[in-house]
């Protein structure tokens, strides 16, 4: 990817937005596993997102912040603790992301309950 690209890109969000708005509000109906996150458009979001987080060199509270203005359906909420507590995602290791739904609760970004129901509901499979 053409790095000219992904500046032009994050100096368009940040001028419409203010910042670069996260997957799930380019990509609204769209589930954290989709193909859409590794290849075409998706991906290149991604990419763009990943780029300028990564230059923000937010603190916990300012990264809880960005969310709060982004709030993230249920679904997202891996993908969200992940982004504020740096966790890389391990495949099948979903006891690394337990401590940190009990945060989120008291945040009032959701529970385990709806991203559990959320993640896996069958309109996902279609």
């Amino acid at each position: 990817m053409n790095s000219s690209f992904i500046e032009d890109r994050i100096t368009q969000f940040l001028e419409k937005y203010g910042s670069v708005p996260p997957p799930w509000f380019i990509f609204p109906d769209t589930h954290p596993f989709d193909i859409t996150w590794r290849m075409g458009n998706g991906e290149t979001h991604i990419m763009i997102w990943e780029t300028w987080w990564e230059r923000q060199g937010y603190s916990e509270e300012e990264r809880i912040s960005y969310f709060q203005k982004w709030t993230p359906p249920p679904r997202w909420l891996e993908w969200m603790i992940g982004a504020i507590w740096d966790i890389i995602p391990l495949e099948n290791d979903e006891i690394q992301y337990f401590p940190f739904f009990q945060r989120v609760q008291n945040l009032g970004f959701g529970t385990k309950e709806e991203f559990d129901e959320d993640i896996s509901d069958p309109k996902w499979l279609k």
